[in-house]
């Protein structure tokens, strides 16, 4: 009877995974001169030893901030400290940021004239809160033959809408769907 070995694997805790920093810090600012910034000191143009030791004197690292510029920027500043206030500052915009849905609308091509006209009223609604409104024509068996009366339909209800929104998209037939999309007009300030 034969045993099968098996690879053996380091047991233990396993070695931290250091991250790559996204900024060029302290030693790896490969650049001769470099604009200085930050609290506490005076900005200006200095040459990178010069720099390096002024961010040992305050206990603070040099973050390469700028590095196209010419010269590139650096700030001295508490790395860690600064990533944190650049995630807060990423995670603010983003939760001010508005999500814009896309609401939908659909129709056959023998929807009658006051279905239209309710199916236009909750699109005024869903343009008026900032979605975007996908309407379309679904044809099923042979009402495929009716194409242009399912892009007419399309167009009416656009033609309904002018007030409150834009044709982002003109009707394309796409299997037995005719679509249209629809953005809300944007406010003037």
């Amino acid at each position: 009877m034969s045993t099968i070995q098996r690879p053996s694997y380091p047991r233990g805790p396993r070695a931290p995974f250091k991250k790559e920093a996204e900024h060029n810090i302290n030693e790896k600012i490969r650049h001769a001169e470099i604009r200085l910034v930050g609290e506490n000191i005076t900005p200006g143009i200095f040459t990178i030893k010069q720099a390096l030791d002024k961010a040992i004197e305050l206990g603070l690292d040099l973050v390469e901030i700028s590095p196209n510029a010419v010269p590139p920027v650096c700030k001295l500043v508490d790395y860690n400290k600064f990533l944190y206030e650049k995630k807060r500052k990423e995670k603010e915009i983003k939760a001010h940021a508005k999500k814009v849905e896309v609401k939908e609308i659909r129709f056959t091509p023998n929807t009658d004239e006051h279905d239209v006209e309710f199916k236009a009223k909750h699109a005024e609604a869903f343009l008026k809160d900032g979605n975007k409104v996908r309407t379309f024509v679904m044809f099923k068996g042979r009402s495929i033959v009716f194409k242009e009366r399912g892009e007419l339909l399309l167009l009416q209800f656009a033609d309904r809408l002018k007030d409150s929104a834009i044709v982002e998209q003109l009707p394309a037939l796409e299997g037995k769907k005719m679509f249209m999309t629809l953005a809300p007009k944007s406010k003037k300030k």
